[in-house]
């Protein structure tokens, strides 16, 4: 998600390097309440990747009217709280509902970067 609004608006913002650490980072947890739009909604998953089974966590955009963009098996809009009912993916956990950021919050530090430029850096 954070890589989707950074490259659409020519900006780095600076998360962790995963949706849970980004969640920690943000204090989504502050946020349990109907998410505004354009908050990025997170969740607790735990799965493996490359052979480290953690917490990776999942986040999506708020679009309005609780409901929100995120990829999970495909691109998907759903209530915020009903994606605690997807089934996960082999090996993973179902995703848990832990709060959102407002996006003032997740752009604090931005700052403006020219991806095609610097696309072989990432």
């Amino acid at each position: 998600m954070e890589d989707a609004y950074e490259r659409s608006n020519g900006i780095e913002i600076f998360g962790g390097s995963s949706a849970k650490e980004s969640a920690d980072k943000y204090e989504a947890w502050r946020n349990m309440t109907n998410p505004e739009k354009g908050a990025f909604v997170f969740y607790e998953c735990s799965g493996l990747v490359q052979g480290e089974l953690k917490d990776w966590g999942h986040v999506g955009l708020c679009i309005g009217e609780n409901q929100v963009i995120h990829a999970w098996d495909k691109i998907r809009v759903d209530n915020y709280l009903e994606i605690e009912n997807l089934s996960p993916a082999p090996s993973w956990t179902k995703p848990k509902y832990i709060g959102w950021a407002p996006l003032d919050r997740i752009l604090e530090g931005f700052r403006v970067k020219d991806w095609l430029y610097d696309k072989n850096q990432r």
